[in-house]
């Protein structure tokens, strides 16, 4: 009886372990792999973007980049559309998600979030026509203005929470929905922050207004599969040390405060 029990003991410890290493975390698949694959939309700047070589480089990207090198694995960029990437997750096409995402209550009930690595919110570009008109975001929530916004985005939520009096059209990109107030379609544009403040130094949204002070508070972090504990605890302790050597400072000044990078981008 004894030599039975520690026989169904011993088959379980084995099945136990075999089952750790099968479920092994995200950040050690890549490690045997040579690669860590991340899933990213490249439209967001200075985040994420595609500049004139066809490459997807940004604030975000050049973290990543320390980051794969601190794991000591290469870089693979998987450009989706913003919609696709908590299903591509789910469905193991990358391993982590990297696309300026903001942690919600919603999105942290299907993933796993990392530390914050900035903290951004939402701002309003406006057609010019609404000079002295508009003061702030809510003297947009009327049924004569039409919004544009990023579909997927925490702006497309953000716009459905303070301006549902507002006529709302969604976008697949946030150049478009630029475009929509520049050609007098649109009279209003939500966005993060930093896009905005890049979007109207572009020459040919010059004309543009912007409310410059955010109405939302929004964490950017990287996404992980519920239960990547592993993880997650590298990555934070990686932010944590990019922090404090320096490297942090150093990309931050690159993408927003200096501006060369910009004649390299579409």
């Amino acid at each position: 009886m004894f030599k039975r029990y520690c026989s169904a003991w011993l088959i379980g410890v084995a099945a136990f372990i075999y089952a750790g290493g099968v479920s092994a975390g995200a950040l050690d698949d890549a490690v045997r792999r040579g690669v860590l694959r991340v899933g990213t939309t490249p439209t967001y700047v200075p985040f994420e973007m595609t500049d004139k070589q066809g490459r997807i480089v940004g604030f975000e990207i050049d973290l990543l980049q320390a980051m794969s090198r601190a794991l000591g694995v290469e870089l693979e960029l998987v450009a989706v559309p913003y919609t696709d990437l908590v299903p591509g997750l789910m469905a193991k096409k990358f391993d982590l998600i990297g696309s300026g995402m903001t942690v919600t209550q919603e999105r942290n009930l299907k993933l796993n979030f990392s530390d914050s690595f900035i903290v951004v919110g939402q701002t309003v570009l406006l057609h010019p026509s609404l000079a002295g008109k508009i003061f702030s975001i809510e003297d947009l929530d009327e049924a004569s203005y039409r919004i544009a916004a990023t579909e997927g985005t925490t702006a497309e939520a953000a716009a459905q929470r303070f301006l549902g009096a507002a006529r709302l059209s969604r976008f697949a990109t946030p150049e478009e929905g630029v475009r929509q107030v520049v050609e007098g379609k649109a009279d209003a544009f939500i966005h993060d922050a930093p896009y905005n403040l890049v979007a109207i130094a572009r020459p040919e949204n010059h004309t543009l207004l912007v409310l410059e002070q955010p109405f939302t508070f929004e964490p950017l972090a990287f996404g992980l599969k519920k239960g990547d504990y592993d993880s997650l605890n590298w990555i934070n302790h990686f932010l944590s040390q990019v922090a404090q050597d320096g490297t942090y400072d150093r990309l931050h000044d690159k993408w927003f405060k200096d501006t060369d990078w910009m004649a390299e981008v579409d």
